[in-house]
């Protein structure tokens, strides 16, 4: 006989680095479904990969709205076509993002390191 596995709030803060505050506040937006024993919150694996997702898109940048609608999409009777589809979109979105970022640090870091040479020259000379 197998035992399904479930999570305590102090399981899954702890497994993923966050707040029992964070995990409640992903609750009260409706993200987070878990059972209830009294006072007790009960997580399932559904919880856990929901909360690791969210997670994922908090890296990636997305907004908890974004997430949602992501995760809304889940319709593994038509294979998750229109989630994955649009997954692939914020990605591709994340990505010229961080890409954009990437080229502004670079181009500040040159500036930076002008700025630098012309103090060390100008010291220098003096």
């Amino acid at each position: 006989m197998s035992t399904v596995k479930t999570y305590s709030i102090s399981d899954l803060a702890a497994e993923f680095d966050i707040t029992p505050r964070a995990i409640r506040f992903y609750e009260s937006e409706g993200l987070l479904n878990p059972e209830r024993q009294g006072q007790r919150r009960i997580y399932h694996q559904k919880d856990y990969v929901l909360l690791k997702l969210i997670l994922r898109g908090k890296r990636l940048g997305w907004s908890l709205a974004e997430s949602k609608e992501l995760i809304d999409l889940y319709d593994p009777e038509q294979r998750n076509i229109e989630q994955y589809s649009q997954v692939l979109f914020k990605v591709e979105e994340s990505r010229q993002r961080l890409e954009q970022q990437r080229r502004d640090i670079d181009l500040l870091l040159l500036e930076l390191d002008e700025h630098k040479a012309r103090i060390e020259q100008a010291m220098a000379e003096k």
